[in-house]
């Protein structure tokens, strides 16, 4: 465990950007929503206040509030001094500064950790990961994958790749993954593999261009609609 806490960057996201992200639709956020590797992103409380129904899975849900606010003060300059250094691979537009996304992504992690001893008491942060997943078939009606898969290919075999994306369309009737670029900012070695073989399978996989891009190029979403009866590939 102790492994875990020391490899973990929490670093969240909030409901406006996951919206934006995702593209998700009124209707979407109607839906039975999972979000897998959430970390300390806003958009679960956010939802929640709405009345929408979101789950979160992530590995660093095994840790206190306390525990996961001391790592998100430990790695927090260090996340900052990096950005500034890579300015030039960023859009400053909707984030206008790198301050600014201090402040945003800061915001949003306060508004998780105040939420989060009562959303694990309710189920709705749950601490297991990728590529398997404790939910039945089709509990989901819709799997968010934000800044996991594709991001971290040289860290993450093709075959977790294709194990993690099966699952979720097991757990899901639509999954969505974003970014396609790798940390490299290029897009990654296994998107083509990915849709290839799902594609041949029976199983849509179509690349789309959503309405937020912060890293520059990072601007689209893989979409995968299931089917349970046919999602291994």
């Amino acid at each position: 465990m102790s492994t875990i806490y020391k490899t973990v960057v929490p670093w969240g996201r909030s409901y406006d950007e996951y919206v934006r992200m995702f593209a998700l639709t009124a209707d979407d956020l109607k839906g039975r929503i999972l979000g897998c590797g959430d970390g300390p992103a806003s958009f679960n409380c956010e939802m929640t206040k709405q009345g929408y129904n979101v789950i979160s899975i992530d590995p660093i849900y095994q840790f206190n509030t306390n525990k996961i606010a001391k790592r998100i003060d430990e790695t927090y300059q260090d996340v900052i001094k990096q950005t500034y250094e890579d300015k030039d691979n960023y859009i400053w537009d909707y984030i206008p500064s790198v301050e600014e996304l201090g402040y945003i992504r800061m915001s949003a992690m306060r508004v998780f950790l105040d939420d989060y001893e009562i959303g694990r008491q309710q189920g709705r942060y749950i601490a297991t990961s990728l590529p398997n997943l404790p939910f039945g078939p089709h509990e989901f009606d819709l799997a968010l994958c934000s800044h996991l898969l594709f991001l971290y290919t040289d860290q993450l075999s093709l075959n977790f790749h294709r194990s993690s994306i099966e699952e979720m369309c097991r757990v899901a009737r639509e999954t969505r993954i974003f970014p396609l670029l790798d940390l490299q900012g290029k897009t990654s070695s296994y998107l083509s593999a990915i849709q290839d073989e799902f594609t041949n399978g029976g199983i849509s996989a179509s690349v789309e261009t959503v309405p937020y891009e912060f890293q520059r190029g990072g601007n689209k979403m893989l979409r995968i609609t299931s089917d349970y009866a046919s999602y291994a590939i």
